[in-house]
């Protein structure tokens, strides 16, 4: 509470809005010389009766006191600043100058600052909620700009921004919105209330969801349940047919194997096997067509000869 808040560039508005509360805590005056300039060294005169500018040595002590203060705005301005803005103000005398010169360097002329209303006026026309955002997330950014324009002496009045609100809520609480309109007075309802009220809602609707959500995992994870000891079944039931059916195999083999029968032999001996079979019964069919006689074939029958010899002997003759 000695010393006031130490400046801050990036965030110059809340700092000015620090420094103007804490000024006018400790005094009203001084915010007066910081703001309309020092008091000036004026005293009443009685013989005269008007007010006139008067040297040091003829002040009475409160005009002292009073201009006294103009010293004490400046060092409380000086107490809140860094070396490297003191460097830029150090030149002007009285606290009003330096007021003034933080305010166009930081926060820029009226041209600057009525293109920064015009900024934030449209952030404030065109903010929305997305329906993931929580009321706390949406409140922070929506106060921002209402503060941030507040400070640049442009606000909007509390209906106002009671309505924006919750127009800009998402269509899901449309329900909770039409309850409110009816069940509220938007004109004398202020904004902290009604973000009061709409947490209150969103703890609900959070707790809604996840009861459902933990429903639907339940059921979920019973099906699966179901779908694995299902697939357990069918994989014991295929496994015990196989083993049936290596059974049956492993004893019709062994039923062939007793009677001699499978005996399976390679293909290309079979194939051997058969073309000798096959040479060896076209020998057995095989017969002199002369005599008939199987052991030799009509070109080497004893019987042609003669009767060749037989034709060439009558020929001759």
């Amino acid at each position: 509470m000695q010393r006031p808040p130490l400046f801050e560039s990036d965030g110059f508005i809340y700092w000015k809005n620090r420094f103007e509360t804490y000024v006018k805590s400790k005094d009203l005056d001084l915010w007066h010389v910081i703001t309309d300039g020092d008091f000036p060294p004026i005293q009443f005169n009685p013989e005269t009766k008007k007010d006139e500018i008067v040297s040091f040595h003829k002040q009475n002590d409160d005009l002292k006191k009073k201009l006294a203060k103009n010293n004490e705005a400046k060092m409380v301005i000086y107490n809140a600043l860094p070396r490297k803005e003191y460097e830029r103000i150090f030149m002007c005398q009285t606290a009003k100058e330096i007021w003034d010169t933080l305010l166009i360097t930081h926060q820029g002329n009226n041209q600057v600052k009525a293109n920064k209303i015009d900024l934030l006026v449209q952030q404030y026309e065109q903010f929305m909620i997305p329906e993931e955002e929580s009321i706390d997330n949406a409140f922070a950014k929506f106060n921002t700009i209402i503060t941030s324009l507040k400070a640049l002496d442009e606000g909007f009045s509390s209906k106002n921004c009671v309505r924006k609100f919750l127009r800009a809520l998402h269509p899901k609480w449309r329900a909770k919105v039409t309850a409110i309109e009816e069940s509220k007075n938007l004109t004398t309802l202020s904004l902290d209330e009604l973000i009061g009220n709409l947490k209150v809602y969103e703890e609900v609707i959070k707790k809604d969801s996840e009861t459902v959500k933990s429903k639907r995992e339940q059921s979920r994870s019973i099906a699966l349940k179901a779908r694995k000891e299902s697939s357990d079944e069918d994989s014991s039931t295929s496994d015990s047919e196989d083993e049936e059916y290596a059974m049956a195999v492993r004893n019709f083999k062994k039923f062939f194997k007793r009677q001699g029968r499978f005996v399976r032999q390679p293909y290309e001996e079979k194939k051997s096997s058969e073309r000798n079979k096959d040479d060896k019964n076209r020998k057995n069919e095989r017969k002199c067509f002369k005599c008939g006689d199987p052991n030799h074939l009509i070109g080497e029958c004893p019987k042609q000869l003669k009767y060749q010899n037989q034709r060439a002997f009558v020929g001759g003759s």
